[in-house]
Formats: C-alpha cells, sequence, structure tokens
C-alpha cells in the first residue's frame, strides 16, 4: 500500500487531501476530502466532488489514514516542563513547594527552553492548541510567546493578573494598577497573531483582590479572551475561601461578578449541586484534567454531569504528559471509575463525548470555537493524520471509541497547524527538536538545583530501599 509523501505534504500552496476517512463531528465520513490552502480549509466534503471542483489540484492519497481535528489542550503550564519528573508520588497543592520556586528559578533561555520543550511533548501527542495558564518566570511574557510560535504550536497565552498575597482580598481593597494596566496592553499585543491568542490568568482566587477579579472579567469579556483561573481543585483551598469569604471559590467568583462566558475555571473538581448550577447558568467554561486528578488532586470532576447539563469544557494535561489519545481515555476512565461504577453506568460517554471535548468544545473552552477544533470550511487547518491500518486500529467497527480506547500517540503519523506540515512521525519538520531535548536536560539540571523545591515523596528507588528497610526490620 502507498504511503502517505511527505514532501507531497510539506509543498506550499494548496493541497488536496483524500484520506479514507473524515473525523467530522457527526462521526468518520468515508470517502471525504479537504482542501487546505492559506492555513485553512478552503474545502470539505466527499472526495469525487472536491476532485470535480478543484481540478487543478492533484489529489494526495492519503491510503490507510484517518484526518481528523488537532487536539486541544485546555490546560497547561508551559513552563513547568522542567520538573514533570518532579511531581510522581506528591500530595495536593504542590504548586507551592515546586512550580513556584522551579518558575522562580527560570531565566530567559531556560523559560523559553522549557516551554518549547513542552511545546514540543504536545504536538508529538496530536495537540495543535495549548492553552497555557500563565508563568511566574520572571521574564516578558514574549518568551513563552516566541517558544511556541518557534515550536509551531496555537497558543492561548496568559498573563499573570495576581496583585494580592491571600491574606487582603476585601472589596474595598485597592487594585493593583499596573496589573490591570499590563492586562490590557497584553490583550493588544497579540492583535492579528497567527499563532498566539491572549488571556489573562489569575493563579488562584485568593492571589487576586475583588476588584481585580471582577476588572480582569470585564477586560477578557470585552476583548473576547478567556481568563484562566484555578478553581475548586483541591480540599485546602476550598476551605481558605470558606474561612475568609463564607463562600465556596467558584462562589465567590461570583459574587464578585467574574464567572460567565470569559472564565476558564481550571479543574472544578469540588463541586457542588449548585456550583454545578452557577457554572451552566452563566456559561463559565472549566478544564477536565483527568490526568492530573489521578496524580496529585483530591477528586475528579463531573464531567459526564457537565456535559449531560450543558457545561462547556474541554480536556487538560495541567502538563503532565503530552498525549491527545492518553487524555481522552484518562477523560472517559476516571468518569467510569469515579461514577460510573457506582451507578452501573458502562457507557460514560459512549467514547465520542471525550473525543468531542478533546477537539471542538475544547477550542470553544479555551475561547478559539470560531477559529479551530473543527474540520469545516472556513476554519484554521490544525490536524492529524492518524495511521489506522495498525494492530490497534485495523479491525474497528466504532472508530471513536476505539481512538479513546486504544489510540496512542504513536499512530500519529503527521501534525498539521495552521495548515503546515509541524511534525512528521513525532519528529519536527523544520528545526531540531533532539538538540533542543538535550539542551533542556542540561538547563533543566541547572534550574532544579537553584530553585528551593520541596518534595514530600522520595524517588521511586529511595522510596524501595526505604521499603525494603522497613521489611527487613520488621522480619527481625
Amino acid at each position: 500500500m502507498n504511503r502517505p509523501d511527505r514532501d507531497l505534504l510539506a509543498a506550499t500552496g494548496p493541497l488536496l487531501l483524500a484520506p479514507d476517512a473524515v473525523l467530522l463531528p457527526e462521526g468518520p465520513a468515508d470517502g471525504w476530502a479537504v482542501v487546505v490552502e492559506g492555513g485553512s480549509f478552503q474545502d470539505v466534503g466527499p472526495a469525487d466532488e472536491l476532485e470535480r471542483r478543484h481540478q487543478q489540484l492533484r489529489a494526495v492519497r492519503l491510503a490507510g489514514h484517518l484526518l481528523m481535528p488537532g487536539f486541544v489542550d485546555a490546560h497547561h503550564h508551559l513552563t513547568q516542563s522542567f520538573g514533570s519528573a518532579l511531581a510522581f508520588g506528591e500530595p495536593s497543592e504542590i504548586f507551592r513547594r515546586v512550580w513556584v520556586p522551579l518558575e522562580g528559578a527560570l531565566d530567559e533561555e531556560s523559560a523559553y527552553t522549557a516551554a518549547k520543550l513542552a511545546a514540543l511533548e504536545a504536538l508529538r501527542g496530536g495537540f495543535t492548541t495549548v492553552a497555557d495558564a500563565g508563568t511566574r518566570a520572571d521574564v516578558d511574557v514574549e518568551v513563552i510567546a516566541s517558544a511556541a510560535r518557534d515550536a509551531g504550536i496555537r497558543c492561548v497565552l496568559g498573563l499573570v493578573c495576581n496583585d494580592a498575597d491571600g491574606t487582603d482580598d476585601r472589596a474595598d481593597a485597592t487594585p493593583g494598577a499596573a496589573v490591570l494596566d499590563h492586562a490590557e496592553k497584553h490583550l493588544a499585543r497579540y492583535t492579528g497573531d497567527p499563532l498566539v491568542h491572549p488571556s489573562l490568568a489569575v493563579s488562584i482566587p485568593e492571589a487576586a483582590t475583588e476588584r481585580t477579579l471582577h476588572a480582569t472579567a470585564r477586560l477578557g469579556a470585552e476583548a473576547g479572551a478567556v481568563v484562566q483561573i484555578h478553581v475548586n481543585e483541591h480540599l485546602a483551598g476550598v476551605e481558605r475561601s470558606l474561612v475568609r469569604h463564607g463562600l465556596r471559590p467558584l462562589e465567590h467568583l461570583h459574587n464578585v461578578g467574574a464567572l460567565g462566558p470569559q472564565l476558564l475555571a481550571a479543574h472544578a473538581t469540588l463541586l457542588t449541586p449548585h456550583e454545578l448550577t452557577l457554572l451552566a447558568d452563566t456559561g463559565t467554561a472549566v478544564s477536565y484534567n483527568p490526568v492530573a486528578s489521578a496524580w496529585k488532586g483530591n477528586a475528579v470532576a463531573p464531567a459526564t454531569a457537565m456535559a449531560e447539563r450543558g457545561i462547556r469544557f474541554g480536556l487538560g494535561t495541567d502538563g503532565t504528559r503530552g498525549d491527545g489519545f492518553r487524555l481522552a481515555e484518562a477523560a472517559e476512565f476516571a468518569q467510569r471509575l469515579a461514577y460510573g461504577l457506582a451507578a452501573g453506568d458502562s457507557s460514560c460517554g459512549a467514547g465520542w463525548t471525550w473525543l468531542e471535548h478533546a477537539t471542538r468544545r475544547g477550542a470553544d473552552a479555551v475561547g478559539l470555537g470560531a477559529r479551530t477544533g473543527t474540520i469545516a470550511r472556513g476554519m484554521a487547518a490544525d490536524f492529524l493524520l492518524v495511521d489506522t491500518d495498525t494492530p490497534e486500529l485495523a479491525l474497528s467497527r466504532d472508530l471513536p471509541w476505539e481512538l479513546v480506547r486504544r489510540g496512542n500517540r504513536d499512530q500519529i503519523t503527521a501534525v498539521f497547524v495552521a495548515g503546515r506540515l509541524r511534525m512528521w512521525r513525532g519528529r519536527p519538520t523544520d528545526w531540531d527538536g533532539p538538540a533542543l531535548v538535550r539542551r533542556a536536560a542540561e538547563l533543566a539540571r541547572a534550574a532544579v538545583g537553584r530553585a528551593d523545591i520541596t518534595r514530600v515523596h522520595p524517588t521511586s528507588t529511595a522510596a524501595r530501599a526505604l521499603h525494603r528497610a522497613r521489611m527487613g526490620s520488621t522480619a527481625q
């Protein structure tokens, strides 16, 4: 069988791509094709119709392949990639002990390299868009934007707008005028940028004064940009909010006028029925981060309930691992364990739910629903070519379910962002990925060495030695 030709796919100018199937919101469409030109899908439909309409183009046959939307990572921390191996076995709220000191130890080169490394992993895993929740590194945020552009990934780029230390959050507190001025400039800075889309961010509700929470919500709504805030993620944060305000974090945001379509609430794992109603009534979006729940969380967000109530949400990695297929599987798997088993729900979204929220609805959650996430005329050509002639997928009778349960990044032949071939069989097409990884390893060792990081859990090797020592003393 003829396999895809990299040179043909990397060519400039319009492309007529004819795979075995195209993944639409309604499901796989066999025998469909797309025309890609100028970074967008110029035409989508049955292959024979497109070939008649575009006789000047020679169809690129993609036998054994599915063309599907690229994954959208609705919650990432690009400059935390140097510490990804420090999170294992750690209890909740590790941001105070690991992420804040680590990002504080980054200089301009290490922040750029960390962000580009995270983008590389994301692209390898089929993500064409990532939403970065803002860096605490003392660098111009343009450093992160440059890393995303150079890697070739679409980025919703957060600017941290914290102006409180968590001890003074009174309604009459003076907002940081400089913070809000910086926020306005950030929103204007990336107007017209083809890959970077500005966003505002507050680390957690207690990190900003009430006036700033309200003001950033207004600025985001006026600019059509999302405001990213970690909300109701950990028990400790919920309890601090109850002590300080008599309200849970999400309720507090509602009280200050910060909920709405512009808000992207990260995690939202600990929700009451009333808070689900607040989300549904206000149009607030959520990033459901199932791997983060498994690795360091206190709960799993009730995503199936959110889907049933029409609450907007996307899937996010929280920087855990950049594999879109494994993220979709984790989304379904977590719902099955946390909710489905107890209720006798063996479907838990029927597969398609998680593909939908990993692509089209994820794009909506991060504010880009009119630009990406769907294979449709006029949308950005952010897509994957997935090899379906594999042992995992070749015998499929229900491709959406199979992609969720058995898909993995090894099956991704090509990744396109804005109509350009960015990744071919796991490697960047126009820059040196292995060289970046080598440099990142050097810089990461230095940054971790400088940072005042506190880990609760030892490394797995040290933990094994402690276990053996305890077992030995017990035997004696």
